[in-house]
């Protein structure tokens, strides 16, 4: 598996590979009118995707104010430290923290950033609902010191 920059090349493949996830986790939690726009967040510097044998695994971005967006893993390819090698990338593209947010029904992800180290700052309510209907609970998290 390729961790490599992600380029406009790409972008048909991450958007399948999207489609996947949401089919599986419901993220994003309402399918985009433009999927491709949805992965190049506003103030993005830089998007990752892992790639193997010419497949999008995940991807990961990165905004300008140094948080983790669009952060996903094919169902087939997690549990093989796929999303922790595209949170590396992306933490090694800068000495300072990141930070990203989550949300509350988000578990599995949770789980994961805690036990990568990541710290809970806060939480915030989001405009749009969760499964249940309401604004949905977010998480606000820090990466770890050092690299």
């Amino acid at each position: 598996m390729d961790i490599r920059t992600r380029t406009q090349d790409d972008l048909a493949a991450c958007v399948e590979a999207l489609a996947e996830v949401q089919a599986a986790d419901r993220y994003p939690v309402r399918w985009p009118d433009d999927p491709g726009a949805w992965l190049t967040p506003g103030g993005m510097t830089t998007a990752w995707v892992a790639i193997e044998a010419g497949a999008v695994l995940g991807h990961v971005a990165l905004t300008r104010d140094l948080e983790v967006s669009r952060l996903f893993v094919t169902p087939a390819a997690r549990g093989h430290g796929v999303a922790a090698r595209l949170l590396e990338a992306a933490r090694a593209s800068t000495p300072l923290p990141l930070k990203l947010e989550v949300s509350s029904e988000g578990r599995a992800a949770i789980r994961f950033y805690e036990r990568s180290g990541w710290r809970r700052v806060g939480s915030t309510r989001a405009e749009w609902l969760n499964a249940a209907g309401e604004p949905a609970l977010l998480y606000h998290y820090v990466s770890p010191p050092g690299h």
